[in-house]
């Protein structure tokens, strides 16, 4: 059963990619001049994305190099260490609506001073799976199809972000604490 398995997965999206293609050229789909367009539209939405993520960038830059992340772990570290949550998780879970690279770059530091197996190595794992870089989706998507006012689903998307953390925390807690 594994091997079998193995074998779809490495198959899948070669596959895929080649069905996609073929099943246009079947239906009569100008496949190359289709996909010419959309590689056209990919740029313009690209060049107008760029503002957006600039940014968005800045922004987080300055919530790490202001001293305001390390302020807020400092100030919610006694409260959450009593419940049992270690305070080197805490940043994660700031970070991780703000930009995907950096808390990857966090959880894989995590990782290795701690270890993958340690109660704070599944945590930032379990964290990473758990939520999403709510902020950048965001930028892009909205600032994609010209978006001004996106307040309510950056309210979703933290609330969802925070309802992860918390999820994650609880479920390693239950099951590796």
């Amino acid at each position: 059963m594994i091997a079998l398995i193995s074998i779809i997965s490495a198959w899948a999206i070669p596959l895929l990619i080649a069905f996609i293609p073929l099943y246009g050229f079947v239906r009569k789909v100008p496949v190359y001049e289709s996909f010419i367009d959309g590689a056209k539209d990919g740029f313009s939405t690209a060049v107008q994305i760029i503002p957006h993520l600039v940014g968005m960038m800045v922004a987080i830059s300055v919530f790490r190099a202001s001293g305001a992340l390390d302020f807020f772990v400092g100030w919610t570290a006694p409260f959450l260490q009593s419940l049992g949550v270690p305070s080197e998780i805490i940043p994660l879970g700031l970070l991780r609506p703000l930009t995907g690279t950096g808390s990857l770059a966090f959880a894989t530091d995590l990782i290795s001073v701690y270890g993958p197996d340690s109660l704070i190595g599944r945590m930032a794992s379990t964290i990473q799976g758990s939520t999403d870089t709510t902020l950048y989706v965001l930028t892009v998507y909205m600032g994609a199809v010209g978006i001004r006012n996106g307040r309510y689903a950056l309210k979703v998307g933290l609330f969802s972000d925070a309802v992860g953390f918390v999820a994650a925390i609880a479920v390693c807690l239950v099951f590796f604490g």
